[in-house]
C-alpha cells in the first residue's frame, strides 16, 4: 500500500466513476483500475462495486476511504511542518509551462524579486499542465502556474485570462479577427489525440460546431511553430506566444468570438511557506480580467 493508491481510492470515491477519477488525476483509466484492484487484492476486501457506468463504495470501502483521507490529511500536516523550516524560507520554486513562462519571468518574478531580494527564485520548467501538476504534487515546486482545470487535490487561485489566438503562415487569406466558423475544414496543428489538452480543444470545436482538419498531431511543442512556419497548418495557442510567432514571420489573429483560458497559481492542499504566500498575494493582486 502506498500514498498514490490512497489518493486513487479517495478520488474514485469522490467522482463515483473510474473514468472521471482518472481524468481528475491525469492518469489513464486502466492504470487507475489496476491500482485499485491491486490494493483490493492486498487488503483482501472489495472497496468498490460496479453500478451501471459508475461504481459505488462498499461498506468496507467507506471505512477505507475515511481512513485514506485521514492519512492524506496527516501527510499534508507533516509537510506543512517541514515547509516552515528556516532552510525553506529563502527559496521559492515556481513550476511553469513554456507558453506561460514569458509572462511569469517578464512580469511576476521581477516584481516579486524587487520586493524580496533575499529570496532565491527558481523556475521549474514543465512541458505541459500535467507536468506542472506532477511537480507541485511531488514537491519539486512550491507553486505552479498553469491553465485550468487542475485535479481537485490541488488548490487553484485564478490570476488572469489569456486569449487564444490563431497563428498562421504568411499569405493565408483570413480576416482579423477570424470568425470561428472559418476554422471549419482548416488544417490545424493539434495536441495528440486523447490527451487532456486535445480533449479541451475538441470540446471547443464541438461547442461551436467546428470540424478542423488535424494536419499535425503532437505533444512536442517545439515543433508546433516550425510546422506552421513550414506551411503545414495553422495553430491555436495563447497570445503570449505571439511575439515568438511574429519573430518567426508568422501572422497572429484574434478569434471572433474571443476565446480565453483562465490562468491560475496552483499548490497542494498544505500550508504554504511565507515566501510562497507572498508570491501568491502578489500574483492575485496583479491579476487581469
Amino acid at each position: 500500500m502506498n500514498l498514490q493508491q490512497l489518493r486513487y481510492v479517495v478520488a474514485t470515491a469522490e467522482h463515483r466513476t473510474m473514468t472521471d477519477a482518472a481524468r481528475s488525476l491525469y492518469i489513464a483509466q486502466p492504470a487507475l483500475s489496476r491500482a485499485i484492484r491491486d490494493l483490493e487484492r492486498e487488503l483482501g476486501m472489495t472497496l468498490f462495486a460496479r453500478s451501471g457506468r459508475g461504481v459505488v463504495v462498499t461498506a468496507q470501502g467507506r471505512r477505507v476511504v475515511k481512513l485514506a483521507q485521514e492519512a492524506l490529511d496527516a501527510v499534508h500536516e507533516i509537510e506543512a511542518l517541514a515547509s516552515q523550516a528556516p532552510s525553506a524560507a529563502s527559496e521559492l520554486r515556481v513550476a511553469s509551462t513554456p507558453s506561460l513562462e514569458p509572462g511569469l519571468a517578464g512580469r511576476l518574478l521581477p516584481a516579486y524579486v524587487a520586493e524580496h531580494p533575499e529570496v532565491r527564485v527558481q523556475i521549474v520548467r514543465c512541458e505541459g499542465r500535467e507536468a506542472v501538476v506532477s511537480a507541485v504534487r511531488e514537491q519539486r515546486a512550491d507553486l505552479g502556474l498553469t491553465d485550468l482545470p487542475v485535479p481537485t487535490d490541488l488548490v487553484s487561485h485564478p490570476v488572469e485570462r489569456q486569449e487564444i489566438v490563431l497563428i498562421s503562415p504568411p499569405g493565408v487569406d483570413l480576416p482579423d479577427p477570424v470568425p470561428l466558423p472559418r476554422l471549419n475544414g482548416m488544417r490545424l496543428v493539434l495536441p495528440a489525440a486523447g490527451s487532456p489538452r486535445r480533449r479541451e480543444f475538441d470540446h471547443i470545436f464541438a461547442t461551436y460546431g467546428i470540424c478542423p482538419v488535424p494536419a499535425v498531431e503532437s505533444d512536442e511543442r517545439g515543433g508546433w511553430v516550425r510546422a506552421v512556419r513550414d506551411g503545414k497548418a495553422s495553430l491555436l495557442w495563447y497570445r503570449a506566444m505571439a511575439d515568438q510567432a511574429a519573430r518567426a514571420g508568422l501572422v497572429v489573429r484574434s478569434l471572433d468570438p474571443s476565446l480565453k483560458k483562465i490562468i491560475a497559481v496552483v499548490h497542494a492542499r498544505r500550508r504554504l511557506t511565507s515566501v510562497a504566500q507572498d508570491f501568491l498575494m502578489l500574483a492575485e493582486g496583479g491579476s487581469a480580467a
